[in-house]
């Protein structure tokens, strides 16, 4: 008979840890922000929008291409400027978001297929990558790539 009441007092308690678990408003507000603004990261990539990206990436980058190649913000975004990192088109095929710290750093990992410009015969090349970022959202600039990894998967 006294498992009854412990029986109850469980049952009554469940939808508090069916609360407890559900992300809030604003943290799923905050998700869907950092999604979007991956998204026009990778654009911004293809269109060669440098002003988007000294925005969005942080003073003290550190990006490491799939090939090991590592470069701080000024180093990459001059890559691009050069052409040493060309993007024909970037799909994304997968993002998770993860919120830290009150909703102020995002873990973001994903992957996505990066098709080359066309090359002079027309033919393109397309690399699978698997990434994990992550950004840092400060006061006065919003949010910002602090850190990009990434990794060719197999074709």
């Amino acid at each position: 008979m006294k498992t009854r009441p412990l029986l109850l007092a469980l049952l009554l308690a469940l939808p508090l840890f069916a609360l407890a678990q559900a992300p809030n408003q604003k943290s799923m507000a905050t998700v869907k922000e950092v999604e979007a603004l991956e998204r026009q990261r990778f654009e911004a990539q293809v269109k060669k929008d440098y002003a988007f990206l000294e925005k969005v990436f942080a003073d003290d980058l550190v990006y490491t291409h799939g090939s090991g190649l590592q470069n701080t913000k000024s180093e990459y975004i001059q890559s691009i400027k050069d052409g040493k990192s060309q993007y024909g088109k970037i799909d994304v095929d997968a993002l998770n978001v993860r919120l830290y710290n009150d909703d102020k750093t995002a873990v973001v990992n994903g992957t996505i297929r990066i098709t080359s410009p066309p090359q002079p015969d027309g033919s393109t090349s397309v690399a699978r990558i698997k990434y994990v970022v992550t950004q840092i959202k400060d006061k006065k600039k919003g949010w910002q790539v602090v850190l990009w990894q990434a990794q060719k998967q197999a074709s």
